[in-house]
């Protein structure tokens, strides 16, 4: 398979945007609301069968995580999927919105 992170598209409207990978005729997402000039609320994440235990869903995190930071914006994850990987990783704390 081909390096899950090099395949995630990013998709933003002015109050929307998701993060999407697609392989083998599947679509896993994340989306987020636009809160103001540096928030967003991750707000669900959908990954289908055929990804699950591949990482897809850790990866489309980590990608609104990187992103955060380039951009200087704070994250509040509403999504069980998204609380739950700031949870286990400490270190994405800089872009967490307590």
């Amino acid at each position: 398979m081909t390096d899950i992170n090099d395949q995630i598209t990013e998709e933003i409207t002015e109050t929307k945007g998701s993060y999407s990978y697609r392989a083998e005729g599947a679509v896993a997402e994340m989306t987020y609301s636009r809160a103001g000039e540096h928030l967003i609320i991750i707000d669900h994440t959908d990954v289908p069968e055929a990804f699950r235990g591949q990482g897809v869903g850790v990866a489309l995190v980590t990608r609104a995580v990187t992103d955060a930071r380039t951009r200087g914006h704070k994250i509040l994850p509403l999504c069980p999927f998204a609380a739950a990987q700031f949870r286990r990783h400490a270190e994405w704390g800089d872009v967490l919105n307590r």
